[in-house]
C-alpha cells in the first residue's frame, strides 16, 4: 500500500448551481441553486476548511434537473466573491474549443489571483451534443479528443508561439495574453472509470476523479492509474467523490440514507439510468462509469453514497482517513442541506480528521476503519 501523504487531504464540495439537489429524491433538500445562495456557501465552504468546489456542467433540463447555471461563468462569479477558494469549472470539449476556454480561464486566473481550474468532462449525455447539432462520437475517441483538448489548454498557457497539429485541434502560431498566474498552468482535473479515462490521467491530466468507491474499488484505480503515469513521467492526484451524511448516531445517519433511497425519483433515476448506459457499457471492457451501479448507487449522480461517508463524525473520519492512505488526495463531497452540512462538517467532522492526520504523522496507530453498509 503506498505511503501515507503527508500533506492534509484536501476538500472540494459539488457546487450546486444545477436545481433539484445532489441526489434524485423527493425528500426535502434545503438547497438552494441560485446565485445569492451559492455566493453564500462558498464563502462559508473557504471558512470552513474547503479549499476547493466544483460547478457541475449541464446545459439542458434533464433527469430531475430542470435549471442550470453555466458552469464557467458561475465558477468566475464564485472566485469573485471569495478570497481563498479555488473554483473549478467543469467543460465539455466538443462544446468548447479549448482556444477559447484557455482565454476564459486565464482571464478568471488573473482576477482571482490563480485561483481558477477547470474540470475536463469527456461527455456521457449524448442529447447535450446531438441537441446542439453536434457530432457524439465514440466512447474512446471521446477521450482521445479530451487529450487534444488538454494538451492544447497547456500549450496555450505556457507558450507565446502556441503550436499544436492533431486529429481534432490545430493551433498555429497562438499566442494569448494575459498568462494565468498559476504555474505551470491552472490545475487541470479529469473523471472517468474506463480504461481510455485512466490512460489520459497517466497521461497528461494533473488531477484524477474518481465515482464513489469502497476502499478495494478506489485502490485499484489509484494503482492502475498510478502505473499508466510511471509509464510516462508523469504525476498524478487522486479526488474522490462523496455522499456526507453526518449524524450523531450511525443509525439517525442510515435512516437519512433510507428515506433519501425509498423517495427516489424513480422516473428521473431511470432515466437517467438509461443515459448512462452506453457511458458504462460501451467499453471492451466494461470499466466505463456507472457499468455497475444500481438504482440505490444513482440516485446519487456520482455514486456518492458508495464512498460510506456516512455515520457519527468518527465514523466518517476514520474513512476518510482510510481513503487517504490508499491515495487519496482530495474528498470531492455531496450534502443534502448544503449550508447547515458544510458548516457541520467543518466544525464537527473536519477537527476530527485531522487529529486523526496529526495522530498519523506522529505515528500513532489507528483503528480499523468501520464499515458503512447501505441499506
Amino acid at each position: 500500500m503506498p505511503g501515507i501523504e503527508s500533506e492534509p487531504l484536501k476538500f472540494a464540495y459539488w457546487v450546486p448551481n444545477v436545481s433539484g439537489g445532489l441526489v434524485t429524491s423527493d425528500i426535502e433538500q434545503r438547497t438552494d441553486w441560485g446565485y445569492e445562495y451559492n455566493r453564500d456557501l462558498a464563502v462559508l465552504a473557504e471558512n470552513s476548511g474547503f479549499e476547493y468546489a466544483l460547478s457541475q456542467v449541464r446545459y439542458t433540463a434533464s433527469y430531475g434537473a430542470a435549471y442550470q447555471h453555466e458552469s464557467t461563468g458561475f465558477s468566475l462569479a464564485l472566485l469573485l466573491a471569495t478570497q481563498r477558494l479555488k473554483v473549478i469549472a467543469a467543460i465539455h470539449p466538443g462544446l468548447w474549443h479549448p482556444g477559447v476556454l484557455a482565454k476564459f480561464i486565464a482571464s478568471a486566473d488573473v482576477i482571482s489571483g490563480g485561483r481558477a481550474a477547470v474540470n475536463v468532462v469527456s461527455g456521457w449525455f449524448k442529447d447535450e451534443f446531438t441537441g446542439l447539432g453536434e457530432p457524439w462520437l465514440e466512447h474512446d475517441e471521446r477521450y482521445r479528443r479530451s487529450e487534444e483538448f488538454i494538451r492544447v489548454l497547456k500549450e496555450l498557457w505556457a507558450s507565446d508561439h502556441a503550436e499544436f497539429g492533431g486529429d481534432f485541434y490545430r493551433i498555429h502560431d497562438f499566442d494569448i495574453k494575459p498568462k494565468p498566474v498559476g504555474r505551470p498552468h491552472p490545475e487541470i482535473f479529469q473523471g472517468g472509470n474506463s480504461t481510455a479515462a485512466r490512460k489520459l490521467a497517466g497521461r497528461v491530466s494533473d488531477w484524477y476523479f474518481s465515482n464513489g468507491k469502497d476502499f478495494d474499488g478506489f485502490s485499484e484505480q489509484v494503482e492502475e492509474v498510478r502505473g499508466y503515469a510511471a509509464e510516462n513521467d508523469h504525476a498524478v492526484r487522486f479526488g474522490l467523490n462523496g455522499f456526507v451524511i453526518a449524524r450523531e448516531t450511525e443509525s439517525e445517519a442510515k435512516a437519512v440514507l433510507r428515506e433519501i433511497v425509498e423517495k427516489a425519483n424513480t422516473d428521473a433515476v431511470e432515466g437517467f439510468r438509461n443515459a448512462v448506459k452506453q457511458a458504462g457499457g460501451s467499453t471492451s471492457d466494461k470499466k466505463g462509469m456507472w457499468a455497475d451501479s444500481e438504482f440505490k448507487d444513482l440516485v446519487q449522480y456520482n455514486d456518492g453514497f458508495r464512498t460510506g461517508l456516512i455515520g457519527t463524525p468518527e465514523q466518517i473520519a476514520d474513512r476518510a482517513i482510510e481513503y487517504k492512505r490508499r491515495g487519496a488526495n482530495l474528498l470531492l463531497l455531496g450534502f443534502l442541506h448544503y449550508l447547515e452540512d458544510v458548516e457541520h462538517f467543518g466544525k464537527h467532522v473536519l477537527p476530527v480528521i485531522r487529529a486523526k492526520e496529526a495522530d498519523l504523522e506522529r505515528g500513532a496507530a489507528t483503528p480499523e476503519p468501520l464499515a458503512v453498509s447501505t441499506p
